[in-house]
């Protein structure tokens, strides 16, 4: 009840971002390409991000 109002981080905005990304793009893998390919990069583009907030 107390996390009711707790503000989501940055970070953990950009971290469920990067999960969908992720799994958007093991669903595509099998099927489509060249969309895996563009969720992957789209993917590796927000964990640099990530990256740079971490430091």
């Amino acid at each position: 009840m107390f996390g009711l109002f707790k503000k989501t981080s940055e970070i953990d905005k950009l971290q469920k971002k990067y999960e969908k990304f992720m799994k958007d793009w093991h669903g595509l893998s099998t099927t489509n390409r060249a969309e895996s390919d563009k969720k992957y990069a789209e993917a590796q583009k927000i964990l640099e991000q990530i990256e740079q907030l971490q430091k």
